[in-house]
């Protein structure tokens, strides 16, 4: 399995998502690469909808498909509120199911 965080640098977000990540990849051992997100046309490409979003194998577990892609920090629904990013038990969920 592949995770990918992508991001851009004015967004702060994405660190938090990184550390989450980075400690979950030692426990399930995937390997996880981050990708700098820099225009508009990549963000579209990409299907980068707002920094941090994490793909994993080349899928946004978290994706709606009413958000546009664009340069801009994401919002993620928790069970604590909005947060801009993933809980821990979200993404703990998305890496160990990435199908459901």
């Amino acid at each position: 399995m592949e995770v990918t965080l992508l991001y851009f640098d004015d967004c702060p977000n994405w660190q938090t998502t990184h550390a989450i990540l980075r400690d979950l990849a030692e426990e399930f051992t995937f390997t996880l690469t981050h990708r700098l997100v820099t225009t508009d046309h990549e963000a579209r490409q990409l299907g980068f909808r707002g920094s941090p979003t994490v793909h994993i194998d080349g899928v946004d577990p978290f994706a709606d498909p009413e958000a546009t892609a664009g340069l801009s920090c994401r919002i993620y629904r928790t069970p604590e509120g909005r947060r801009g990013s993933p809980t821990a038990d979200m993404l703990r969920r998305a890496v160990t199911d990435p199908h459901t």
